[in-house]
């Protein structure tokens, strides 16, 4: 199955709101800390168009789910540029990268563990649409998989219902050459609201974990998307966090 094609690139800049729908876990990054990693994302210079924190957190998925670990000089450069630009010299990337490996290291436990985690999706204004609230993130995963196929190469039809829960979010035409993927998009019921968006990658997340990073015990392929969805049922709704403050970020669409 082909990895479709993240959204268009747009030199756009858009607004983040201050904090994820729902709150990371305790051992994660502080809200402070993501304002702080998105900060130094930011101070980035032209023409570099470094993912926002948003974006980040799909990507980051999206690499730990490759059947093989990615190395980190390979996945870590698309994060600062993601046209693949060289770097200029003297960019203290280690503040940012040292946030990002924290992140990294969080996702990759969950993982593994088939345990819930809170994806760094943030609620927009109140004309945005589900899809376009999500879509940031879902951009992040579909990035990651195009440079990284592996993922992809694994059993087209167990892939294909979790990559449809996630891709419903994009634009059709991005999904070039996935008729399959289509026709299980459109047999979907898509979420109702932000809290059961936020659910479904989490949901798929562990189904594409189960298919390229399958338990050593030999868990069924569910496994892994029940143990989100009954750890999901203890988390609260999403809540609309307060208008982010500071300069925007570097936007993609």
């Amino acid at each position: 199955m082909n990895a479709p094609k993240p959204p268009a690139r747009s030199h756009a800049r858009t607004s983040p709101p201050a904090k994820p729908a729902a709150r990371p876990a305790a051992t994660g990054l502080s809200e402070a800390e993501m304002e702080r990693l998105q900060a130094l994302l930011d101070k980035l210079p032209a023409p570099l168009e470094p993912l926002d924190i948003s974006m980040l957190d799909g990507y980051l998925c999206g690499v730990l789910l490759q059947p093989k670990a990615v190395p980190d000089a390979q996945w870590l450069p698309p994060i600062f540029d993601s046209e693949g630009r060289a770097l200029p010299p003297g960019l203290d990337l280690a503040p940012a990268k040292g946030l990002i490996l924290r992140r990294y290291k969080e996702l990759n436990q969950a993982i593994t563990q088939r345990q819930w985690f809170d994806p760094w999706v943030f609620e927009l204004d109140d004309e945005a649409e589900l899809s376009e609230t999500v879509m940031p993130w879902v951009a992040g995963f579909a990035l990651a998989t195009e440079l990284f196929p592996a993922l992809m190469k694994q059993d087209a039809a167990e892939l294909l219902e979790p990559l449809a829960m996630l891709y419903l979010h994009l634009d059709p035409d991005d999904l070039e050459d996935a008729d399959e993927l289509l026709e299980e998009i459109e047999s979907m019921e898509p979420p109702v609201d932000l809290e059961a968006a936020v659910e479904s990658l989490v949901v798929a997340t562990m189904l594409l974990a189960d298919v390229a990073r399958p338990q050593k015990e030999g868990g069924t392929m569910n496994s892994g998307a029940r143990r989100a969805q009954e750890s999901a049922s203890a988390k609260t709704a999403a809540r609309r966090p307060p208008p982010r403050r500071g300069p925007p970020p570097r936007g993609r669409y």
